[in-house]
């Protein structure tokens, strides 16, 4: 009894920790996670973790499902991303944290110019140059122009002080008229803008030249304004134009307009505005799994699909990967989203490059069932030799035999 004991605690019974290692081999089968790298990701219809879900006004966890990926599923997915027909405007929508698109009152609008201080101005009167030109003919424009003062008016002669600021060179020449028409008979008056230095808005972040641009009668849109400072940088992100107006800031996409001819995505400016050109470093995926060279790749333009990205990241690991089993998880989004291709047949290939990724999509690469259970062998075969080892150790003080 006392050696069956030894035997059955020290491992001497080869039958024993043959029976042992059965065991242990039968509990990983059985899907056992208590090894790292046993647990397999195929063969599932839905997530095993909860993810946030917008369900109305909230986020709520939930399981979701798995689709797979399909002619269908293209099918729908191209659907979806094509532009609505008609002039754009329905499709746009408000500003809020989650979609801060931007929505103006009237995008498409010519803004109308309004003086402010600093602006300059020439006033023309007609058969009276003593009015137009009092200091001489021999200044340039801004020197004979009138300067608006910094309370928002100007002086002229016979008119006296009249309120500039907040007013079109029109509305003034109208006011000018009116006055001088009681000194002048049948006054002829003309204003027009000499310099615009009342109005700017800020270009900063991926631009040739950041910096401030003047605003003009000429209407300046958003690629205009990035235009006048220079153009895109190479990391630019055209799809994350920043612009901030009276406190809130908005998401311009310029590149739908370069795809699908959005006008209604390049918005006019106006004074005060902060026009913030993003970098492309928000627009990664990720590859992970069995691929040659796991890691992050930054799309261009956010034009990727899943076959440029598994070619790009080196393709999958031949001695390792199950190509059956290719995930594209998507949780930037109010619904996360999970995807599998099951590329067995070369063929799965014209699926992976129509299907489009976008910026943070997760691209997940399973391993083989048997180099899974290979690697739970290369971390157990170490302990069993640790303990064969040690249950064959003789101790000379107990004449070669164990205690």
């Amino acid at each position: 009894m006392k050696e069956f004991a030894r035997n059955l605690f020290f491992g001497q019974s080869v039958g024993l920790r043959r029976l042992l290692l059965c065991l242990l081999a039968a509990s990983t089968l059985a899907g056992c996670t208590i090894i790292p790298g046993n647990q397999s990701y195929s063969h599932r219809e839905e997530s095993d973790v909860r993810l946030p879900v917008q369900q109305g006004d909230q986020l709520v966890p939930a399981n979701l499902k798995i689709r797979p990926i399909s002619a269908e599923l293209i099918i729908d997915l191209f659907k979806a991303a094509r532009p609505p027909i008609g002039d754009g405007t329905s499709s746009a929508r408000t500003a809020t944290r989650e979609d801060p698109r931007y929505n103006g009152d009237n995008p498409s609008s010519v803004p109308i110019y309004r003086l402010g201080p600093g602006d300059i101005i020439s006033i023309i009167v007609w058969d009276h140059p003593e009015l137009t030109i009092p200091a001489g003919s021999f200044r340039t424009a801004e020197q004979a122009g009138t300067v608006v003062n910094e309370d928002g008016t100007i002086f002229f002669p016979y008119a006296g002080v009249i309120k500039a600021a907040g007013k079109t060179t029109s509305e003034v020449r109208a006011i000018l008229s009116a006055k001088l028409a009681k000194f002048i008979e049948k006054v002829q008056l003309d204003v027009r803008m000499v310099a615009f230095r009342s109005q700017q808005v800020y270009v900063v972040g991926e631009v040739a030249r950041p910096g401030i641009q003047q605003v003009t009668d000429i209407p300046m849109t958003v690629l205009d304004a990035v235009n006048r400072a220079g153009g895109f940088t190479p990391e630019a992100d055209f799809s994350r134009v920043l612009l901030t107006r009276r406190g809130t800031t908005y998401l311009v996409d310029i590149q739908s307009m370069y795809d699908y001819g959005r006008t209604d995505n390049n918005p006019m400016v106006e004074q005060g505005d902060i026009i913030n050109v993003a970098d492309r470093s928000y627009n990664k995926i990720f590859v992970l799994g069995e691929i040659a060279k796991p890691g992050s790749l930054v799309m261009n333009k956010k034009r990727s699909t899943l076959a440029e990205a598994l070619s790009d990241a080196g393709y999958i690991n031949q001695s390792s990967a199950d190509p059956r089993w290719i995930y594209v998880m998507r949780g930037n989004s109010d619904t996360p989203e999970l995807f599998h291709l099951d590329s067995r047949l070369p063929d799965a290939m014209l699926l992976a490059d129509r299907f489009p990724l976008r910026p943070r999509d997760i691209v997940y690469v399973d391993a083989a069932p048997l180099v899974r259970w290979q690697r739970v062998i290369s971390l157990i075969l170490p302990t069993m030799t640790m303990l064969d080892i040690t249950s064959q150790t003789q101790y000379p003080l107990f004449g070669g035999r164990q205690p």
